[in-house]
C-alpha cells in the first residue's frame, strides 16, 4: 500500500490562473514579508531606542511611561495587537481607515518588537560604568547629548548581539500579517498549496525563503558588530 512521493518543481513553473507563475508569486510574497519585515524593525530600532532611554532617565515620569510601554507590548499577544490594529483602532480613530493593511502591520509589528528592543537598549545603557555619564555631564554636554553621543553609541555595541536575534525574530513574526490578507510567504503558502496540493515542494520552498532571509541578518548583524567592535576587545567586552 506504500507510494513514493515524486517530486514536481516544475510547479513552480505553471500559471496560478491570475497571469503569473507560482515562481512569480513566490517571488512576490517574498518581497512583502521581506517589507513588513524591515519596516516593522525600523520603527522597533527607532521606538525601542526611545523607550529604552525614557527607562534609564532620571525623571520618575518617563521611567514610568516606558514601562508601561514595555510591558503593555509585549505582554499581549502578537496575533491579538495585530487584529486590534487592523478592526479596533480604525473603528475608534476613524482617520486610521485610509490606512493600507501593511501599514497597520508594520505599526503592530513594530511596536510589539520595540518592546524587546527597549528592554536590550535599557540593559545595555545600564551595564555601562555611571561614572559615564558623569563625565558627560562634566564636560558640559546636556543629559540629551550625553545619551547621543556617550551612552547610547557604546550601548548599541553591547547589545547588537540580543538585537540581532530580535531582527531575525520580527522576519518570522511577520508570517502573522497572512491575517489581514497581505499576500506574504505564508498566505503563499496556504494558497498555492490548496491550489496545487504541492505542499512539499511548496513548504520547503517558503521556509527556504524564511531561512535566507534571517540568515541575511545574521550576517550583516555580525559584519556590523566586528566593524565597530572597540579595539583589544573581545565581543566589544574588555
Amino acid at each position: 500500500m506504500g507510494s513514493h512521493w515524486k517530486w514536481d518543481w516544475q510547479i513552480f513553473l505553471q500559471n496560478n490562473g491570475g497571469g503569473r507563475t507560482y515562481l512569480q508569486w513566490l517571488m512576490s510574497a517574498w518581497g512583502w514579508t521581506l517589507s513588513v519585515s524591515l519596516l516593522s524593525l525600523a520603527v522597533a530600532l527607532v521606538v525601542g531606542s526611545a523607550v529604552g532611554v525614557m527607562r534609564t532617565a532620571p525623571n520618575r515620569w518617563l521611567v514610568l511611561i516606558g514601562e508601561v510601554w514595555t510591558e503593555l507590548f509585549r505582554n499581549v499577544p502578537l496575533l491579538v495587537q495585530i487584529f486590534l490594529w487592523y478592526h479596533v483602532i480604525p473603528s475608534i480613530f476613524t482617520s486610521l481607515r485610509a490606512l493600507p493593511s501593511l501599514v497597520l502591520v508594520v505599526f503592530a509589528l513594530g511596536f510589539f518588537t520595540s518592546a524587546r528592543v527597549a528592554e536590550q537598549v535599557r540593559a545595555g545603557i545600564q551595564a555601562l560604568p555611571t561614572g559615564q555619564r558623569y563625565a558627560g555631564l562634566a564636560m558640559g554636554l546636556t543629559l540629551a547629548q550625553t545619551y547621543r553621543y556617550v551612552l547610547l553609541p557604546m550601548a548599541f555595541r553591547i547589545v547588537i548581539p540580543p538585537l540581532t536575534s530580535e531582527s531575525m525574530n520580527i522576519v518570522k513574526n511577520s508570517s502573522v500579517a497572512f491575517a489581514v490578507s497581505i499576500s506574504e510567504l505564508t498566505m503563499f503558502a496556504m494558497q498555492a498549496q490548496e491550489e496545487t496540493s504541492r505542499g512539499i515542494e511548496i513548504y520547503l520552498a517558503v521556509t527556504g525563503l524564511y531561512f535566507i532571509s534571517a540568515f541575511a541578518i545574521n550576517r550583516i548583524a555580525l559584519f556590523i558588530e566586528q566593524r565597530v567592535q572597540i579595539p583589544g576587545t573581545i565581543g566589544g567586552h574588555p
